[in-house]
């Protein structure tokens, strides 16, 4: 199965959520998991780096791939229980060949305007792919949200924003907590360092919500490959 960690507002975590999402399906599923780096800054790559040098942490598989890599992988799908492709925060090539064969799409955005206005051009960017892909689900997930009680209409109104382009969001978001910086410096994640803190508690929320919607249009696409 491949999961797409992408978007074009850099800044709102990609890469920090990709890392934590393996890391779940590792511990949950004890799956054999390949990261696939997309990203020129190599923020991924240097994570399983650092991770690598500690013999403490499970090992997690890395490769780096450009450009369009559709069919590398389809064919590193056949190798591996789950694929997690983190794209850079920007339109590009990779994003768009890997949202044609991903089975989930995530999208990291902060309640805030900067990302939110991003949303126009992703709306139009998953239409045109979910023709190639009917099966993909594609998911908004707020990230680094404000903790303080006061701020969560903000959080409210930043999800309203998403639905009016009919889009899905994840009712789990992130806070703002300094252990989701803290765990990608050390090859960590917050699943690892405290396993029963919030912010563990906040990947397994979003990974359990986002793995419970089924793909769709998920027997039609499959009742059209054996009748092509």
């Amino acid at each position: 199965m491949i999961l797409l960690v992408g978007g074009e507002k850099g800044g709102a975590g990609k890469s920090c959520m990709a890392q934590n999402l393996a890391v779940y399906i590792t511990q949950a599923k004890q799956a054999n998991v390949l990261m696939v780096d997309c990203d020129p800054q190599r923020t991924t790559s240097d994570w399983i780096q650092a991770r690598n040098e500690d013999p403490n942490l499970p090992l997690i598989n890395c490769i780096q791939l450009y450009g369009k890599i559709r069919n590398d992988l389809l064919g590193l799908d056949q190798r591996f229980d789950y694929i997690i492709v983190d794209c850079g925060g920007q339109d590009n090539l990779a994003m768009r060949a890997a949202m044609s064969v991903a089975s989930y799409v995530v999208l990291p955005l902060r309640p805030k305007r900067r990302d939110l206005k991003t949303l126009p051009h992703m709306e139009d960017m998953l239409s045109t792919c979910k023709m190639v892909n009917p099966k993909m689900i594609a998911t908004v997930v707020m990230t680094q949200c404000p903790p303080l009680p006061t701020q969560f209409k903000r959080i409210l109104e930043a999800k309203e924003v998403v639905n009016s382009f009919n889009l899905k969001v994840l009712d789990h978001v992130t806070f703002n907590r300094n252990i989701y910086d803290d765990s990608e410096e050390s090859g960590s994640s917050v699943l690892e360092i405290e396993p029963d803190g919030k912010a563990a508690n906040e990947i397994r929320a979003i990974a359990e919500e986002l793995f419970a919607i089924p793909p769709e249009n998920a027997y039609e696409f499959q009742q059209a490959k054996e009748g092509s």
